[in-house]
C-alpha cells in the first residue's frame, strides 16, 4: 500500500485533537502577555498613587482599555459578519470532477483547517485593530475635552482647534474604518477564491457574492468621500505653493476637484448599490473609471498646469494673499508675534570708564566658564570618589552676600557604571550605592591664579562662602543619572558620602513604593526581570523601591503628551535640591504655519515642571494659560497641572527662558521677522546664526547664551538670554534678540536692529582678527609648541547701553587629561585691536587705559598664597616671565636703534655743515 493511499484511508483529525495541543499553548502565551500586562500596569499603578496623580493614570487606562475593547468587538463583528456572509455565499458540496480527484475527507479536513484558520486570524486582528485604536487615546481626550483658542484659520473661519483636536480624531477614524474594510475585502475575496477552489468550481461573479463584494465596496467609497471632505481642510497645510499652507493653486483648483471627488465617490457607492438589483457590470466599472479619472486631473494634471502656465509667470501677484496668511499664522504657531522690535543705534565709540561704572553687573558678570570644560574641572577637583560624576553644568543667577551674580551650578550624581568592576554587585548597584550627594557652585567670571574656578558652593558636605545658597538635603536620588531602579531601607546600609573618618551610611526618609509584599515582589521581578527582587533576604516590611528616577523619564512617564527640552537645570532653593525641566505643547495641525524642521508648526513652552532631587515629588506648573492645547489638557487631567502663582518664589526666582524653545524661535524668525509679503517673496533680508571658533580653527553655529546685562532703555540689570543675527552670507551683524528671565518681565522677547548704514563686526570677524593678530597667534603657537592644547571659549557678543564689546576665553589642556585651564581672557573693541591678558580686569582696564580711563573693576583673578601649584602652572609663569624678558629685551633693542639713528643723524648733520 502506497504512501498516498495510506493518507488518504486515515481519519481526518477531529477538530477536538487539534485543540487539544492548541488549547494549552495558547493559555501559555496568554498567561505570559497577560502576566505583563498586569505586572506593567500594577508598577504603574503604584506609581502614579505615590505621585499623588492617580487619577492621571486611571484616566488614560480607561481610555486606552475603552477603545481597544471598541475597537477590538467593531472589527470583530464586522470580521464575523463578514466571513459568515462569504460562507454562506460560496458554493456548497464538491464538483463531480473534483470528487473524482479530491477523497471527501481530505476536503473536510481543509475546510475545518480554513475555519481554525479564520477564527485565529479574526483573534488577532481584533487586537491588532483594538490596539491600533487604543494607540489613539491622546488624540481622542483631546477631541472630547477640546478648549477654544479663539482665533480662526484664514480660509474657512473657523477656530483652530478644530483643525488641532477634531480633524485629527476624524482622520484616525476614517483611516481605521478604511483599514477595516480593505482587510475585510481581502479576505472576503481569500475565502471565495479557497471555497471555490476546493469545491472544484470554476470562480464566478454570483448574485450574493456581487451584492457582497459591492456592498464593501459602499463603504470603501463613503469612507473615500469622507477622506476627501478632510482634505479639504488639510489644503491647509499644502507646501505647494510660493507659502506654506493653502495657496492659489490649493484654493482655486485643489479645492473644487476635492468637493467633485466627494460627489463622485458617493455617485460610485450609488452605481455600486444599484449593481446589486441591476447586475450591470459596466455601471460600477464606468463610475469607478470617472472617479479614478477625475482624481488623476483634479489633483495632479489640472493642478500642475495651473501651477506652471498661469501661477508661476505672475507667482507674487497670485500669491500675496496666501504668503501674507502665511506670515501672520507662521508667527502665531511660533509666538513671534510676542516679540517687540526696537531699533538698536550701536555708537562707534569705545568704552568708556563711564559706561563701565553705568553698567557694574554687566562687566562683572561676563561668562567666561563654558560648561563643558567646566564640567571637566568639576569632575577633577569635586568628585572624591569614582562613582561621582557631574553630567552637566547649568547656567543660573543667584544674589551672592548683597549682588546678583550669574554662577554655574553642577550635581555630584552617582553614576554606578564608574564603580570598580569588581564592586559592580547587585548588592551595590540595587541596595547600597543609591545616590548621589551635593552641588557645586561657581561664579562665570573668578577664577584663580591657576586657571580654576572660584567657588560659592563647594565639597562633601556642600559648605558654602558668605551669602551663598546652603544645602540642607544634599541626597540626590533622582536627576539626570539615576537611570535604573533602587532599593531603599532594607538591611544594607545606603552609602551617603565619604569623611576623613570614614563613609557614612543613612536610610531614606522619603516615601517610595512599598515592595514589602510577597505578590509586589513577584510581579516587581517580572516587571524589572530580576529575580533577585524575588530571593534576596535584604527586603523587609519597611522596604521601599524607587524607579522612574530619571529626570526626563519621570515626568516623561507621568505626562507622556508633553515635548520635554533637552536640558533640564538644578536649583538650590531652601536648603534642597530641586530640578526644573521646561515642557512644551507640540502640533503640527496649526493652519497656514511653516514646520520647523522636527515637523511640528505650533510650540508653547506651556508647562514648568519642579523635581524634588531628595523625594522624587513632582510638581506641573501652567506657565502660559493662553495655550488652548494646555487647557484641553488641564480639562483632560484636572489634578495634574498647578497655576504658576502657586510656585514657591524661591523656585519662582529661578526660572530661564528654556534654551531648546528660544533656539526654535531664533530660527523661524530669520526669515519670519520679514513681515511684507514682497520683500518675504523675494527674500531680501534673510538672517543667519553667526559662526563661530569653538574649541579648535573649525567653525561652528554660534549657540544662545545667557547674560546679566541691562537692556537698552531700562535702568536695572536682569538675567538675559540672548542669540545675535547676521545677513545671510555674510559675516557682520545686523541684530540680536533678547528673552527676558526676571520677575514680570519673564518671557518678554525683544528683538535689537542694527541701523542698515554702519557695520558691525560679527563673531566671524573678530574671531578673525584674534586669530591674525600678532602678539596673540604668537602666544598659541608657544603654547601649542609646549605640548599644551589652547581651546578657545565661547565669543560673547555683549551688548552695553549703545556700545558693543566682544569677549572670549582661551584655556589650556594638557594633551593627556581632561583638565583645561582658564588661562586667558580675550576683549574686542569694535574696531579696534584685540586685548589679551591673564584676566577680565586687566583685559578691559587695557582698553580703558587707550582711552585715558582708569581701573574699571575688581580684579577677577585674585592671586593669593593659597592658590594651589601645579607643573602647568609653574611652566606658564615661568613662560610669562620670559615673555616679559623678551618683552623687555625687544624694547630694549628699540631704544638703542633709536638712539644709534639719532646719533647717525647728528653725525650727518654736522658732516654737511663742515662740507
Amino acid at each position: 500500500m502506497s504512501f498516498l493511499d495510506e493518507f488518504e484511508r486515515r481519519e481526518p483529525p477531529r477538530l477536538s485533537s487539534i485543540l487539544n495541543w492548541a488549547i494549552p499553548l495558547g493559555a501559555l502565551l496568554l498567561l505570559w502577555i497577560g502576566g505583563s500586562i498586569a505586572a506593567n500596569i500594577y508598577v504603574d499603578w503604584l506609581w502614579f498613587d505615590n505621585l499623588g496623580y492617580l487619577s492621571v493614570f486611571t484616566t488614560i487606562l480607561t481610555t486606552r482599555v475603552a477603545l481597544f475593547v471598541l475597537g477590538a468587538v467593531v472589527f470583530a463583528g464586522v470580521f464575523a459578519t463578514n466571513v459568515y456572509l462569504a460562507q454562506r455565499f460560496s458554493p456548497k458540496g464538491i464538483s463531480p470532477e473534483a470528487a473524482l480527484n479530491i477523497p471527501l475527507e481530505a476536503l473536510t479536513w481543509a475546510r475545518r483547517l480554513v475555519i481554525i484558520g479564520l477564527i485565529v486570524a479574526g483573534v488577532l486582528l481584533s487586537i491588532v485593530f483594538g490596539a491600533a485604536a487604543s494607540g489613539y487615546w491622546e488624540t481622542a481626550l483631546r477631541f472630547t475635552n477640546a478648549e477654544m483658542f479663539n482665533l480662526t484659520d484664514p480660509l474657512y473661519n473657523r477656530d483652530v482647534s478644530a483643525y488641532l483636536f477634531d480633524l485629527p480624531f476624524y482622520r484616525f477614524l476614517q483611516g481605521w474604518a478604511i483599514g477595516v474594510v480593505i482587510v475585510n475585502a481581502l479576505f472576503a475575496v481569500g475565502i471565495y477564491a479557497i471555497n471555490f477552489a476546493l469545491g472544484g468550481f470554476q470562480f464566478s461573479l454570483t448574485p450574493t457574492l456581487r451584492a457582497h463584494l459591492s456592498g464593501l465596496g459602499i463603504i470603501f467609497f463613503l469612507l473615500l468621500a469622507i477622506g476627501y471632505w478632510l482634505s479639504l481642510q488639510e489644503l491647509l497645510y499644502s507646501a505647494r505653493g510660493a507659502a506654506y499652507g493653502a495657496a492659489y493653486t490649493d484654493v482655486v483648483i485643489r479645492q473644487p476637484a476635492l468637493r467633485i471627488l466627494i460627489f463622485i465617490s458617493i455617485l460610485v457607492s450609488i452605481a455600486l448599490a444599484a449593481n446589486v438589483f441591476l447586475r450591470w457590470q459596466a455601471l460600477p466599472l464606468g463610475a469607478i473609471g470617472i472617479w479614478f479619472l477625475a482624481l488623476t486631473i483634479g489633483t495632479g494634471l489640472l493642478p500642475a498646469a495651473v501651477q506652471r502656465f498661469q501661477v508661476q509667470p505672475n507667482e507674487f501677484e497670485r500669491e500675496q494673499t496666501y504668503i501674507e496668511r502665511s506670515i501672520e499664522m507662521t508667527r502665531e504657531g511660533f509666538a513671534l508675534n510676542r516679540i517687540e522690535e526696537q531699533p538698536y543705534d550701536s555708537s562707534p565709540e569705545s568704552i568708556t570708564h563711564e559706561i563701565v561704572d553705568d553698567n557694574p553687573g554687566t562687566f562683572e558678570n561676563i561668562r567666561l566658564w563654558d560648561h563643558r570644560p567646566l564640567r571637566d574641572v568639576y569632575n577633577q577637583i569635586q568628585f572624591f570618589r569614582l562613582q561621582y560624576s557631574f553630567l552637566d553644568i547649568d547656567i543660573d543667577r543667584y544674589t551672592i552676600d548683597g549682588d546678583y551674580r550669574q554662577v554655574m551650578v553642577g550635581t555630584r550624581e552617582l553614576v554606578q557604571s564608574q564603580l570598580d568592576p569588581q564592586a559592580q554587585t547587585w548588592v551595590n548597584e540595587r541596595l547600597q550605592y543609591t545616590h548621589g550627594y551635593g552641588a557645586a557652585m561657581s561664579p562665570v567670571t573668578e577664577f584663580t591664579q591657576d586657571g580654576l574656578p572660584e567657588f560659592f558652593l563647594q565639597d562633601i558636605p556642600p559648605e558654602p562662602v558668605t551669602g551663598a545658597p546652603h544645602v540642607d538635603v544634599p541626597q540626590v536620588y533622582f536627576g539626570e543619572a539615576t537611570d535604573d531602579w533602587v532599593i531603599v531601607r532594607s538591611t544594607t546600609p545606603e552609602f551617603d558620602h565619604p569623611t576623613d573618618a570614614g563613609p557614612v551610611y543613612l536610610s531614606y526618609e522619603g516615601e517610595g513604593v512599598s515592595i514589602s509584599g510577597f505578590l509586589s515582589r513577584v510581579l516587581f521581578a517580572w516587571r524589572f526581570t530580576d529575580l533577585n527582587i524575588l530571593i534576596t533576604g535584604a527586603i523587609t516590611d519597611e522596604s521601599q523601591i524607587l524607579y522612574f528616577r530619571d529626570i526626563q523619564e519621570r515626568v516623561g512617564h507621568l505626562a507622556p503628551f508633553l515635548a520635554l527640552d533637552s536640558d533640564p537645570y538644578v536649583v538650590v532653593a531652601d536648603g534642597k535640591l530641586y530640578w526644573v525641566q521646561d515642557a512644551y505643547t507640540i502640533s503640527d495641525r496649526f493652519p497656514y504655519s511653516e514646520p520647523s524642521p522636527s515637523g511640528f508648526n505650533y510650540i508653547r513652552n506651556s508647562v514648568k515642571a519642579v523635581i524634588n532631587a531628595y523625594d522624587g515629588s513632582v510638581d506641573l506648573y501652567i506657565a502660559d494659560d493662553s495655550d488652548g492645547i494646555i487647557r484641553t489638557y488641564e480639562s483632560v487631567f484636572p489634578d495634574l497641572f498647578k497655576p504658576m502663582s502657586e510656585m514657591p518664589e524661591a523656585l519662582r526666582s529661578h526660572l530661564r527662558y528654556p534654551e531648546d524653545f528660544f533656539t526654535i524661535q531664533a530660527d523661524k524668525y530669520l526669515k519670519f521677522h520679514m513681515t511684507d509679503p514682497q520683500v518675504f517673496y523675494n527674500q531680501e533680508d534673510l538672517w543667519n546664526f553667526p559662526l563661530e571658533l569653538f574649541f579648535s580653527d573649525q567653525a561652528q553655529v554660534m549657540e544662545p547664551y545667557y547674560l546679566i546685562m541691562g537692556l537698552p532703555g531700562e535702568d536695572q540689570e536682569e538675567f538675559v538670554l540672548i542669540m545675535p543675527f547676521t545677513p545671510d552670507g555674510k559675516p557682520n551683524l545686523v541684530g540680536w534678540l533678547a528673552a527676558r528671565n526676571d520677575d514680570e518681565n519673564y518671557g518678554s522677547l525683544i528683538a535689537y536692529t542694527f541701523p542698515k548704514e554702519r557695520q558691525i563686526d560679527g563673531p566671524q570677524q573678530v574671531e578673525a582678527r584674534i586669530t591674525t593678530n600678532p602678539d596673540i597667534s604668537q602666544q598659541f603657537t608657544l603654547w601649542d609648541q609646549a605640548g599644551s592644547n589652547v581651546l578657545r571659549g565661547n565669543l560673547l557678543v555683549i551688548p552695553v547701553g549703545d556700545n558693543i564689546i566682544y569677549a572670549e576665553p582661551i584655556y589650556l589642556k594638557a594633551e593627556d587629561i581632561e583638565y583645561p585651564q582658564l588661562t586667558r581672557v580675550v576683549l574686542v573693541q569694535q574696531g579696534e585691536e584685540p586685548v589679551m591678558l591673564p584676566s577680565l580686569s586687566q583685559s578691559l582696564n587695557n582698553l580703558l587705559a587707550r582711552q585715558g580711563g582708569t581701573t574699571a573693576i575688581r580684579e577677577t583673578r585674585p592671586q593669593t598664597a593659597d592658590d594651589g601649584i601645579t607643573p602647568l602652572t609653574v611652566i606658564e609663569r615661568l613662560r610669562e616671565e620670559l615673555e616679559d624678558i623678551r618683552d623687555s629685551a625687544v624694547e630694549l633693542t628699540r631704544q638703542i636703534e633709536d638712539i644709534s639713528r639719532t646719533i647717525d643723524e647728528a653725525l650727518e648733520e654736522e658732516e654737511d655743515r663742515a662740507a
